[in-house]
């Protein structure tokens, strides 16, 4: 559906976008996901035709947005950051409005207004000037003009950013919904947001491209070393030898023992995994011989948090840097 080239956006000697390469396929909602900063909007920017590109190739649907720009953006609906809403209009004016603009046939044009107005949830609020909405309706109309004209692919960035708690539900849901008939792409550093709602992710941090997968298998690509939380009531010798018999072991990590119930010492203990080993039966076991018990334990594999604070370290370090400097 969408096919990018080796994209770069300079701006003097800054890269916003650095040489990033992806395909978007038809039919599944794709999270831009990086840190404030990292390229989504240019990239966003890019994708739509708003902006022009130092160098590189964007393909939508077939067309080059460089040298096709007409056909191609007939096949996008895009929402910008900041919704482009015309304050002093209602919602059905503003709506017909862009159905102009984008050059929806006249005999068609009511019957798609009156479509997106019911497929993003605001007809009830069709004749109300869109200074009198709630940023939650006006998050609602700035899609619903994104989807006038019937576009295969809806970009969306920041969808959610301003909103409270309830209205960040509810335009969630409405991005699965249009999952089912277009194509999606979002941008977004909140990571639960793209966990949510993404089936396919994009990880961008100082203009590069440094993951793309499902959440499920950047989880366990980065999974490393599993970690093995536990609390023995046993003391940090005690442990440490009962364990020696256990492999796939890398490390073990014990926190001085507290006096516990009737006064038996008990330890934390931290154990690091080689890969993705399950050593949880042969740690029972290990302790059952020894006569010891442990009464917590916990097994932790990396999760898309992790993952994302992998791949953007150096770059919230600098950025959080560069804020510290500025203070």
């Amino acid at each position: 559906m969408i096919e990018v080239h080796h994209l770069c956006k300079h701006y003097g000697n800054q890269n916003a976008v650095d040489d990033i390469s992806f395909t978007i396929e038809k039919g599944h909602v794709y999270g831009l996901l990086g840190p404030n900063g990292a390229g989504k909007s240019t990239t966003m920017n890019i994708l739509t035709g708003c902006l022009a590109a130092s160098s590189g190739e964007v393909k939508i649907g077939g067309f080059d947005i460089f040298e096709e720009s007409g056909k191609a953006k007939k096949l996008i609906g895009y929402l910008p950051e900041n919704p482009p809403l015309y304050q002093e209009m209602t919602v059905g004016e503003y709506l017909w409005f862009v159905a102009e603009a984008k050059k929806v046939l006249k005999a068609e044009r009511q019957t798609q207004v009156e479509h997106v107005m019911e497929e993003t949830g605001i007809t009830d609020v069709a004749g109300r000037m869109i200074r009198h909405l709630s940023k939650g309706y006006r998050q609602r109309v700035g899609i619903a003009q994104a989807l006038l004209g019937n576009p295969e692919v809806i970009i969306l960035d920041e969808p959610t950013v301003g909103l409270d708690p309830r209205q960040i539900i509810e335009i969630r849901q409405l991005i699965r919904d249009l999952g089912k008939n277009h194509t999606v792409i979002l941008s977004s550093h909140i990571l639960s947001e793209v966990r949510s709602v993404c089936d396919q992710i994009l990880i961008i941090s100082k203009g590069h491209l440094v993951a793309g997968d499902t959440p499920e298998n950047l989880e366990k690509l980065f999974a490393g070393n599993t970690t093995i939380e536990l609390t023995a009531r046993a003391e940090d010798e005690e442990i440490r030898e009962l364990l020696s018999s256990v492999r796939g072991i890398r490390s073990i990590s014990c926190s001085s023992p507290q006096p516990g119930r009737n006064g038996e010492p008990e330890t934390e203990v931290s154990i690091q995994t080689d890969g993705n080993v399950d050593i949880r039966e042969e740690l029972f076991d290990a302790f059952a011989a020894a006569g010891k018990k442990f009464i917590r334990l916990e097994q932790k594999k990396a999760n898309l948090e992790d993952v994302f604070l992998e791949l953007t370290e150096e770059e919230v370090k600098a950025n959080e840097s560069n804020s510290e400097a500025g203070a």
